[in-house]
């Protein structure tokens, strides 16, 4: 009886042991690398006339040759000095 006992746990140790290999080897392919993408072209930042915020210029407003991080401020800013 003892040596049943002893093939049962020996053949439960070995069935753990794959289990984990498997389970290892799943988890590496899941966590795989993305692949690297292009090269990020640096982009020139702007600062706001109004409040002094930098930003890109992609994102920026635009108006008489100046920059603006909102719409309200472009506003604001395009303004004749008298008016408010």
């Amino acid at each position: 009886m003892a040596k049943f006992l002893l093939l049962i746990a020996l053949a439960v140790v070995v069935y753990l042991f794959f289990k984990g290999i498997r389970r290892d080897a799943g988890m590496q392919d899941s966590v795989r690398p993305s692949p690297p993408r292009g090269k990020a072209v640096p982009e020139d930042m702007v600062r706001c006339t109004v409040c002094g915020v930098h930003l890109p210029r992609s994102e920026s407003f635009t108006s008489r040759g100046k920059f603006f991080c909102s719409d309200e401020h472009r506003r604001l800013g395009v303004q004749e000095p008298g008016k408010q």
